[in-house]
C-alpha cells in the first residue's frame, strides 16, 4: 500500500517504473486496481501511476460529498506531492470526465489526454443517477455490482473477470458511489472541447453500452487535435476487456508524440495516425 497525504487526507496510489510519467484515472465503479494490467505494461518504459479518488480504494473519505472541481484539486495536490508537474493522462469513464475538468482548471498539467469510454455530456445523465441512487437504497453494493456487470463488460467475458469486477465494485462505499455518480454523469463540457489544444486520443469499446460510439464521436467533432480508436471485443471497461489492444493503441499514441517532440508542430499532426 502506498499513500500520499493531501489536505489531511490520505489518498491511495500505486506506481511502477521510472521515466516520463503516465497517470491513470479510474471510473465510478472501480478504483486504481482497474489499471493493474496497464501499470505493468507501461512501467517497462515509463513511470506509471494510478490514483484512488477520495473515498475509493485505499483512500480515506473526504469530510463531505465532492464535486468535480474538488476531486481535481485533490488529485492535483497528490500529483504535486508525488513530484509530477506534467504527464500524459489516461481517464476511463469518470476518469475521462475528470480529465476534462482538469483541463478546465489546470491545463498545463496535461501533455496529452486519452479519453476512454467517456463523454462531454451524457443525454441520459439524470435517469442514470436516479436509477443508481434508487438501487443503492434498496440493495447492497455487491448486489448493485452484480446488476451492473452486464452493462460494463462484453457479453462473453470470462467468469473470473466478472468476479474480479464485482469484487472491486462491491468494496466501494455506497455514499462515495452516490456523490461520484452525481459528479460523473451530470456535467456538460461540450463548450470546452474547442479549447483543447493538446494531443487527444479518444477510445471506445466496440460493445460499450453505457457510453456508446456516438458520445465518442461528439468528443472527436469537438476537439480539433483528437483521433478516435475503437477497441474490438470490448465493452465499457475496454482496458480490461481487451487490454492488449488498449495498451497498444495508447502506447502507439504516446510513442508518436514523443518521437515527434523534436519536430515543431509535428506532435498534433502525427499522434494517433
Amino acid at each position: 500500500m502506498s499513500f500520499v497525504e493531501v489536505r489531511n487526507l490520505r489518498l491511495g496510489y500505486r506506481e511502477e517504473g521510472s521515466g516520463a510519467p503516465i497517470v491513470f484515472l479510474h471510473g465510478v465503479g472501480s478504483d486504481k486496481a482497474l489499471w493493474d494490467k496497464q501499470l505493468k505494461y507501461f512501467s517497462e518504459k515509463r513511470r506509471a501511476v494510478a490514483l484512488d479518488y477520495p473515498g475509493y480504494g485505499e483512500s480515506e473519505h473526504a469530510p463531505h460529498d465532492l464535486q468535480r472541481p474538488e476531486i481535481v484539486e485533490y488529485l492535483c495536490d497528490a500529483l504535486d506531492a508525488l513530484g509530477i508537474e506534467r504527464a500524459h493522462f489516461v481517464g476511463l469513464s469518470m476518469g475521462g470526465v475528470i480529465l476534462l475538468e482538469m483541463w478546465r482548471q489546470q491545463p498545463s498539467r496535461l501533455s496529452s489526454m486519452v479519453l476512454a469510454d467517456t463523454f462531454a455530456m451524457h443525454p441520459d445523465a439524470r435517469s442514470i443517477v436516479e436509477r443508481a441512487h434508487h438501487a443503492l437504497a434498496t440493495m447492497t453494493m455487491r448486489e448493485f455490482a452484480e446488476l451492473r456487470v452486464p452493462l460494463v463488460l462484453r457479453s462473453d467475458t470470462s467468469d473470473a473477470l466478472r468476479r474480479e469486477v464485482i469484487e472491486n465494485m462491491a468494496r466501494i462505499d455506497p455514499q462515495s458511489y452516490k456523490w461520484a455518480a452525481e459528479a460523473v454523469w451530470t456535467p456538460d463540457y461540450r463548450a470546452d472541447l474547442a479549447g483543447i489544444d493538446i494531443p487527444a486520443l479518444i477510445i471506445v469499446g466496440e460493445h460499450d453500452k453505457l457510453t456508446p460510439l456516438s458520445l465518442s464521436e461528439e468528443l472527436l467533432a469537438g476537439i480539433e487535435s483528437a483521433k478516435l480508436k475503437i477497441i474490438p471485443d470490448a465493452g465499457h471497461i475496454s482496458n480490461i476487456d481487451n487490454p492488449a489492444a488498449f495498451n497498444r493503441i495508447v502506447e502507439d499514441f504516446i510513442d508518436a508524440l514523443e518521437a515527434a517532440d523534436s519536430v515543431p508542430g509535428a506532435a498534433r499532426e502525427n499522434a494517433g495516425n
